[in-house]
C-alpha cells in the first residue's frame, strides 16, 4: 500500500542508521499505531509505502540475509 507523508501527520519519522548526508541512499520509517511500518526517501518525502509488520519482519531479514539486492 502507499499513500503521501502528508497523510500521516503523528507518524515519528527516524533516519535509518544507513543513510548518511552525503547524497546517500536516505531512508526514513515511521512505526504506526497499527503496528505497520511506513517507508519513504527523505530526500523527496511525498509518497510512502505502508507495510504490515510481518512484512516488514521479512523485508529486513532478507536485507540481513543479503538476499535483496
Amino acid at each position: 500500500m502507499t499513500t503521501t507523508a502528508d497523510a500521516l501527520p503523528s507518524a515519528d519519522w527516524f533516519k535509518s542508521s544507513y543513510s548518511n548526508d552525503d547524497n546517500g541512499a536516505c531512508v526514513e520509517g515511521a512505526q504506526l499505531p497499527d503496528g505497520t511500518m511506513a517507508v519513504r526517501d527523505s530526500k523527496n518525502p511525498g509518497p510512502a509505502f505502508i507495510l504490515t509488520g510481518s512484512a516488514w519482519t521479512a523485508f529486513i531479514g532478507a536485507l540481513t540475509n543479503r538476499e535483496l539486492s
